[in-house]
């Protein structure tokens, strides 16, 4: 069973892989009780969209953590990905603007994707 640190780990990496816009960490487990960690992106199309989650999804169940549940794929403007202490949201750049997440946790900590690969 991986950490939520290595979870938000795998999926910015698999983010960043496949050449998501503006991948943020956000630890939120002092704000919340939601998610330990929200991972945030943007694609550069719907297309992109889904693709990364796509992606996220496949790394992240190789690892044997599958998302608990996935929420608006019919609309490839803004996918949420609920790996249970980590959440991922995939946004089009309109999107991500407009709901504008980093302004409303703007109270966590952004973390950068080495010091969660770091021991």
């Amino acid at each position: 069973m991986l950490s939520p640190a290595e979870i938000a780990a795998i999926a910015a990496k698999a983010l960043e892989d496949k050449k998501a816009k503006d991948v943020k960490i956000l630890r939120t487990a002092e704000q919340t009780v939601i998610a330990d960690y929200f991972v945030i992106c943007n694609g550069t199309s719907s297309t992109h969209v889904k693709a990364l989650v796509d992606e996220v999804d496949k790394q992240l169940s190789l690892a044997g953590e599958p998302p608990v549940r996935r929420e608006g794929l019919r609309s490839d403007i803004w996918v949420l990905m609920d790996f249970g202490c980590v959440l991922v949201h995939v946004f089009t750049d309109e999107a991500r603007k407009f709901y504008n997440l980093e302004r409303l946790w703007s109270d966590s900590e952004e973390v950068g994707l080495s010091s969660l690969l770091s021991p």
